[in-house]
């Protein structure tokens, strides 16, 4: 499975893409769309978009995961990083990219197990996952650590689907033990 993780902003979106080999992760391509200072939001928003489809088609992601907005004081970056977030929604949604969301708390749990984890920690953890050499950008280490957030969360979904099919063929064979216990019995009684 190839994931797309997203780090929206602005200013800067980070982009990683992951791939899942035999439950290991292996890194595929990390950058930071920078945003040319004094540029109107148009077309600050054009620029990610148009910076996400190009790695959409590059990288052909399955997926991509992106961070949920988070209750901020700022109104202001509140709303910027919306509308990040909707330009890369748009571009997934171009190509039928399915997105899925996670809270910023739920990343760093499932990255660095506190979801309080700071940009160094999570950083040190990405660089740890993926098997790096040195540490992404901050940015990147964001995206990336959504996608690795991302993995996690469906190899657990996959652990889960396969522990409720084991219970029910385990259950299904008592009901049907139970079955023919009972009409044993009806039969000799």
């Amino acid at each position: 499975m190839r994931i797309l993780g997203v780090d929206p902003g602005s200013w800067r979106t980070g982009v990683g893409v992951i791939e899942i080999h035999a439950g290991q992760y292996q890194l595929v391509h990390v950058e930071v769309v920078k945003i040319a200072q004094g540029l109107a939001i148009p077309k600050r928003l054009e620029r990610i978009h148009e910076g996400l489809g190009e790695v959409i088609r590059r990288f052909s992601p399955d997926i991509m995961a992106l961070e949920s907005v988070f209750f901020g004081k700022d109104i202001r970056a509140l709303v910027r990083i919306g509308e990040a977030r909707a330009a890369a929604m748009l571009a997934a949604s171009e190509q039928d990219v399915p997105v899925v969301e996670y809270a910023p708390a739920k990343v760093k749990q499932s990255i660095s197990g506190s979801g309080r984890a700071s940009k160094e920690q999570m950083q040190y953890m990405v660089k740890s996952l993926l098997k790096l050499q040195s540490a992404p950008p901050s940015d990147g280490a964001d995206a990336l650590a959504v996608a690795i957030c991302h993995a996690h969360s469906n190899r657990a979904k996959q652990s889960i689907t396969e522990a409720q099919k084991k219970l029910q063929a385990i259950l299904g064979k008592k009901r049907k033990r139970k079955k023919d216990v009972s009409l044993s019995y009806r039969k000799s009684g």
